[in-house]
């Protein structure tokens, strides 16, 4: 199946966005990898193969993307997308389909992963603000993911996460 460097796919080619709520040790990056390599080479929506790629970053992010100008991802295909992560989680210790968590970039350039709340909550204490560094899974294309993927809290949807000034 036609699986290639992320940096090949189009611009606008459809991406899923994963953080692990823990960060992943290069064990477990590997079986992470592995399993999402052997799934995409599989990869295939109506019995057409998926043009389909992966990046990974910080120790916690995984970006799938396929190009949808060749086909486009079905819903059964990217339902076994989840079911493959799914599979992977117990063997790492941690989730990778929790999509209520936020994740930020701390002064020493951490990255963390907590609730709404708890970002919140950090706002209002004043230990984030609208300068921190944060991630965005809610992004829906490549270019999106390339570009703003990790951008100030006052530039994403997280702003409304902190207090008014």
């Amino acid at each position: 199946m036609p699986v290639v460097p992320f940096a090949e796919l189009p611009d606008d080619s459809r991406v899923w966005l994963f953080g692990s709520a823990a960060p992943i040790d290069e064990v477990d990056m590997q079986r992470v990898l592995t399993t999402v390599d052997g799934f995409l080479a599989k990869w295939a929506a109506h019995g057409q193969p998926l043009w389909c790629a992966r990046d990974w970053r910080d120790e916690r992010f995984l970006a799938v993307g396929v190009d949808t100008s060749r086909e486009g991802a079905s819903g059964c295909s990217i339902d076994g997308l989840f079911r493959a992560l799914k599979g992977i989680e117990e063997g790492i210790g941690t989730t990778m389909l929790d999509s209520s968590l936020v994740y930020y970039r701390d002064e020493l350039g951490l990255v963390h992963a907590l609730s709404r709340e708890d970002f919140a909550l950090l706002g209002r204490g004043g230990h984030v603000g609208p300068a921190t560094p944060v991630m965005d899974l809610a992004l829906t294309d490549a270019a999106a993911y390339r570009t703003r993927f990790e951008r100030r809290a006052s530039e994403s949807w997280h702003a409304a996460l902190l207090p008014s000034r």
